[in-house]
């Protein structure tokens, strides 16, 4: 595994004029296997599920068991935005085990589109809760003065969303590059199964803060 600069953009190949660069390769990859093993698993569901299917039924009931607790609403309508980011981002993080990838959230780009996605879908989901004007309102409670610092938060939010996953995938890479280079193939091992463990629960992390997120948007609103 080799060390990157993460604010170092390579390049793959060439899509006509557009340069692809091994993250988003890599990226549309783990969306292909995402779909293409969802339309597998779900395709003949039955009653009696095989280990598949009973593996998928028991991930997604843990999402909707988490949406549930953390949003205290029927999980349903949050369980493609949450679970879609849960998967995706367990998927990116987990793949580094594969020889000669490396993890799309190491790079700052592709932390920083997942916490627009929050960042978008908390507002889509308050407005949907109640309208643009009660979920609008909400900012110039109890005083308008506080607009600025609502707004702010949320900028500051997101960016912390952001970082803190790229921090944690990135820095990882990073010592298990210098360790590769300075102990061979046998030191980084239990470094490696580490950091697998550490990209679990950054995916966690992230789908339940987006979760979070949500959740007080549309509190927001309905306490408008």
């Amino acid at each position: 595994m080799t060390a990157i600069n993460p604010l170092a953009a390579a390049v793959l190949f060439h899509l006509g004029p557009v340069p692809i660069s091994p993250t988003v390769a890599t990226t549309w990859a783990i969306m292909a296997g995402l779909a293409g093993g969802a339309r597998l698993l779900t395709r003949r569901l039955a009653d009696r599920p095989g280990r598949a299917q009973a593996a998928l039924e028991a991930v997604i009931e843990a999402v909707v068991g988490q949406i549930e607790a953390t949003l205290r609403q029927p999980p349903r309508p949050y369980l493609p935005l949450i679970g879609t980011l849960f998967l995706f981002i367990l998927a990116c993080n987990l793949s580094p085990a594969l020889p000669g990838v490396t993890a799309p959230t190491a790079r700052i780009e592709t932390t920083g589109a997942l916490a627009l996605i929050v960042f978008l879908a908390t507002h889509v989901y308050g407005i949907r809760a109640l309208g643009l004007r009660r979920y609008l309102a909400h900012y110039v409670q109890p005083s308008p003065l506080l607009a600025p610092l609502t707004f702010l938060s949320e900028g500051t939010r997101t960016f912390a969303l952001m970082v803190r996953l790229f921090g944690n995938v990135m820095s990882h890479e990073l010592v298990l590059a210098v360790l590769l280079g300075l102990a061979g193939l046998l030191l980084p091992v239990p470094i490696m199964a580490l950091g697998l463990l550490i990209g679990a629960v950054q995916a966690y992390i992230f789908a339940v803060l987006a979760a979070v997120f949500v959740g007080a948007a549309v509190g927001a609103v309905e306490n408008g």
